[in-house]
């Protein structure tokens, strides 16, 4: 390696380079300021140096701008294979550094903006091929203001006149229901049932004590004179008095119309001229679907006055349909077997009587605590509109008789309850222990041991709801009673008609 060099660099130290033994590397002894001869520097330079022209330097005019070489020099290693730019090419390659900073923000913003335009170009392609090929848009409705009922019919819902709310492929998820709720809170009230109760004392004393029960209950029709109120018959059982709240806070007195105590309905109704002008202009009357076209996991809302606290609102879904529930009447001990829409919205005490709406603000089913049972997370009941309708639209309409005008039908019966019916293969109804001569019953054929288990249209499973249906039967309307006979070991339903009589 020294040999080459000797011959390549003149190691004479024109070239102002040295040669260390220790690692064949150069280093650049530089040129003196007075002499112009090398001296030897720690700086350390590589092979390749050897085709710079170092002794350029001799060219500058003045000691100055050799110290400023020198100092622009020093500590520079380079590679054994780099080539040292000239000075013309430093500068060059720093101006063009310059340019390509005070751009590179420019042309990155100019890109990002080109794929911006790309990318929204494909969406809107795929989002208009989307809109083609799958079903037209879908409007959704707002809750319209029904009309006054006539004849204190219910309105109701017409098949055509459903209308669900979609996002997707006919389904909705709610999120925000505060536009629904606002629309139907008028239409739901709080029911507080003030009873009065006896107590007997250890020493045989009796006394009895007021207490005060919260419901709600469901506008749902009207006439000149009253305001009918859909609840529970829990919530109105055993009542001494009755008040209803309505959404304005105002406070009214109210009165049971009628009670059906197998399905756990009633109607309550609220005299016109008790209610205040401005409440009559806060109030309407709530929108009944009775088309029984609800579907699992459809979203629902629950309004009612919880724990007595007032209206408070929560939603949830369907979570079953058409599931059988049993309750028992508190008086009789009668148990009923119905069928209840199951939701995972709170129905706690209190939401008895209160509305279930669906996603257009339609009452599907009238919420109720008690058939549930002991309270459980996640599972509440409702009484669907398609049973409930029918049996409210008939209390609304029908009227109660005198005692001394009500219908007689002259039989003595014993309740048959689901244990018995099981236990002995026989219909739940009123078994016939005895028939009055001379009576309605005797006249049309009602004969000892049949099974009553229908009049005048509705279901009847004991003698207290015979009882409540004559009612609203005067003596001399005509009726029809269905009874369960036994023929051959095998009961056979038939049809009576006959023509009440008068108990007195």
């Amino acid at each position: 390696m020294d040999e080459y060099n000797k011959q390549q660099n003149n190691y004479n130290g024109q070239n102002g380079y040295y040669v260390d033994p220790n690692n064949n590397s150069y280093r650049y002894t530089g040129a003196t300021e007075s002499t112009g001869a090398y001296s030897d520097t720690s700086q350390q330079r590589t092979a390749d140096n050897r085709y710079s022209t170092y002794s350029s330097y001799s060219s500058y005019s003045s000691a100055a701008a050799e110290r400023e070489k020198n100092a622009q020099n020093q500590d520079r290693y380079y590679s054994p294979y780099e080539r040292r730019m000239s000075d013309g090419e430093e500068k060059k390659a720093k101006r063009q550094k310059r340019e390509k900073k005070a751009h590179g923000f420019g042309m990155t913003l100019v890109k990002t903006a080109c794929i911006a335009g790309v990318f929204g170009l494909v969406a809107g392609a795929v989002f208009g091929g989307v809109n083609y090929f799958l079903p037209g848009e879908v409007e959704i409705s707002a809750l319209s203001e029904p009309e006054a009922p006539a004849e204190n019919a219910l309105t109701t819902t017409k098949n055509e006149d459903v209308q669900k709310n979609t996002a997707m492929n006919g389904q909705i998820v709610l999120t925000d229901v505060s536009d629904i709720v606002e629309a139907c809170m008028p239409s739901i009230v709080a029911i507080t049932n003030m009873t009065e109760t006896e107590y007997r004392t250890w020493f045989g004393q009796t006394y009895s004590q007021e207490n005060d029960y919260a419901g709600s209950g469901i506008i749902v029709s009207e006439d000149e004179d009253y305001l009918y109120i859909a609840t529970n018959n829990h919530v109105v059982e055993g009542a001494k008095t009755l008040t209803v709240q309505f959404c304005d806070s105002n406070t009214v007195a109210a009165e049971v119309k009628g009670t059906n105590a197998a399905t756990d309905l009633a109607v309550v109704k609220v005299a016109k001229e008790d209610i205040e002008e401005e409440t009559k202009a806060a109030i309407r009357i709530a929108k009944i679907n009775d088309n029984g076209n609800e579907e699992v996991g459809e979203p629902v809302i629950a309004i009612g006055n919880a724990l007595g606290y007032g209206q408070s609102v929560t939603s949830g879904i369907i979570s079953a349909l058409e599931r059988e529930v049993t309750a028992q009447d508190s008086t009789t001990g009668e148990t009923y077997a119905n069928s209840l829409t199951q939701t995972d919205a709170s129905i706690n005490p209190g939401n008895s009587g209160g509305a279930l709406l669906n996603a257009e603000g339609e009452v599907i089913g009238i919420n109720s605590s008690k058939m549930g049972g002991d309270y459980v997370d996640g599972v509440g009941f409702a009484i669907p509109m398609t049973t409930a309708a029918p049996i409210i639209n008939e209390l609304i309409t029908r009227e109660k008789v005198t005692e001394e005008k009500a219908g007689y039908l002259g039989v003595n019966g014993i309740d048959v309850d689901e244990s018995v019916s099981n236990t002995y293969n026989m219909p739940s109804g009123i078994y016939v222990a005895k028939v009055y001569e001379g009576s309605a019953a005797a006249e049309a054929g009602i004969q000892q041991g049949d099974i009553i288990v229908g009049f005048a249209g509705h279901d009847v499973k004991s003698m207290q709801e015979l009882q409540e249906l004559l009612q609203y039967h005067a003596a001399g309307s005509e009726v029809t009673v269905t009874i369960c006979r036994a023929d051959d070991g095998q009961y056979v339903e038939k049809e009576l008609d006959m023509i009440l009589g008068s108990k007195n």
